[in-house]
């Protein structure tokens, strides 16, 4: 892709999109079109440091893509994220309308797009964790966010195997990323809705302890329930490479492929802060002991098969990085 390309991406003051920015930045494209709510102060950092051609305010992002501007490439990684906003009107305003929105513009104009989706479409994991599934309708997702995401995944699919394969109903090249759980710098303004790495460090650095939940599931000890925790840096590596490579369009599983137990994060944690191990187990609270997911993992041979191979970041080497080089500085990417 031409470093001149303009590129326009959505959730630029947030957390993988913002890093996103920056590593476009360092790779020499700086026609970059950023969308955000850029009234919060609390995500100024995150894009103040990148080199854009314009920003433009969410609410005005239709007005904007009306006055037909140069745009080459479309990242949509935009979103409302809170998993515990149970009121689904709020996912479909801010996630599923703008999405539709963007995939039309993108069909209409024929230009590539890349979206954020989400490991939470799989719901608790009944049907396993493949991105190959052909039926996401047979998908429950435990939330509103995670529903919002998969009828966008839904609609996608709709317009993409249609019986007459107008090319008009789709863009030329389009990946669906279903993020599994990605921590690293610049989530700083997540509050709770940042990653258990982030909240760990902290917890750590205050008490010198570390609280996590005690298992109520009899294949799981305490501390063994695990999830498939991926890097930004690895989300951002992937990305660039659909970029600049633009393999079979599809919906991708983006995660590290191999699942870590919260003992071995928990463990990284403290080596990369050099303190002696600490934990204290606690009961999982009732409201959501019933929901909670003691195994995720990506199966990333999709990805595979399209053609990526460069290594992903294990937990061990991801949270000494994160912690290092971001966390204990306090420093962007």
């Amino acid at each position: 892709m031409n470093p001149n390309s303009n590129i326009l991406i959505t959730g630029a003051a947030g957390f993988i999109a913002s890093c996103m920015g920056s590593f476009l930045n360092s790779k020499g494209y700086f026609n970059l079109i950023l969308v955000d709510d850029f009234n919060k102060k609390e995500k100024e950092k995150n894009y103040t440091n990148l080199k854009y051609t314009q920003l433009v305010e969410r609410e005005k992002l239709q007005a904007y893509l009306s006055s037909n501007p140069p745009i080459d490439f479309v990242i949509h990684f935009g979103a409302r994220t809170d998993t515990t906003e149970m009121d689904y009107s709020v996912h479909e305003k801010l996630n599923l309308l703008p999405s539709i929105t963007l995939w039309n513009y993108c069909s209409a104009k024929q230009i590539p797009f890349i979206y954020a989706s989400s490991a939470a479409t799989y719901g608790s994991g009944e049907f396993g964790y493949d991105d190959q599934l052909e039926d996401p309708g047979i998908l429950q997702p435990l939330n509103p966010y995670g529903i919002s995401k998969n009828e966008f995944d839904k609609f996608v699919l709709k317009q993409t195997s249609s019986s007459d394969n107008n090319q008009s109903n789709k863009p030329p090249n389009w990946y669906g990323l279903k993020f599994f759980n990605v921590y690293g710098p610049n989530e700083y303004h997540k509050a709770r809705m940042a990653s258990v790495i982030f909240h760990a460090f902290h917890q750590i650095r205050q008490s010198g302890s570390l609280k996590l939940f005690r298992s109520h599931h009899p294949d799981y000890s305490d501390g063994g329930q695990m999830r498939d925790f991926i890097y930004v840096k690895d989300v951002i590596a992937v990305t660039y490479w659909l970029m600049t490579n633009l393999p079979e369009s599809g919906i991708y599983n983006l995660g590290s492929g191999k699942a870590a137990s919260f003992l071995q994060l928990a463990n990284a944690v403290f080596h990369a802060l050099q303190q002696q191990v600490k934990i204290e187990f606690i009961d999982t609270p009732i409201d959501i002991r019933d929901k909670y997911q003691y195994f995720t993992e990506a199966d990333i041979h999709k990805l595979y098969e399209a053609g990526y191979h460069a290594p992903f970041y294990d937990i061990e080497s991801g949270v000494a990085d994160y912690v290092s080089n971001y966390l204990i500085p306090q420093s962007y990417y």
